[in-house]
């Protein structure tokens, strides 16, 4: 929880970078507030109007945290392309279809490169001594 809380501290910090503890314990715990929010929706009776005669499984609650934390899913992910030595801008490879959906994961799963790099100390070193 404590790496949730210190990306929402860092909320559109996209200098600097991001261990991978850092980045999917956020995810994690992302994913797990999303889906207690479609819950609520739904317990609630708050999903969206259905469109085109299909129901939306998702409501107002769901949206308000979706917004809420798109900034500092961004930038944590921009940092963790950092950590690995590329550049933020290489988040938008998400945007060729399947492909770079997979080729994304991959960079966010690679160890951090050793030692400073043009972003920053390595977040591990830092925090080993520290």
């Amino acid at each position: 929880m404590k790496w949730f809380l210190k990306v929402l501290r860092q909320y559109a910090d996209f200098s600097g970078r991001a261990r991978r503890k850092e980045y999917w314990y956020f995810t994690l715990f992302d994913f797990i507030f999303a889906f207690v929010a479609g819950a609520l929706d739904n317990i609630l009776g708050l999903n969206l109007p259905a469109t085109m005669g299909t129901p939306i499984p998702y409501g107002y609650i769901y949206l308000l945290y979706g917004l809420a934390v798109f900034i500092p899913a961004l930038a944590v992910t921009v940092r963790r392309l950092h950590d690995i030595g590329k550049s933020g801008w290489w988040v938008l490879i998400a945007l060729i279809p399947l492909v770079g959906a997979i080729w994304l994961l991959y960079y966010l799963v690679l160890d951090s490169v050793p030692g400073a790099n043009r972003w920053g100390e390595n977040p591990k070193e830092v925090e080993i001594i520290a």
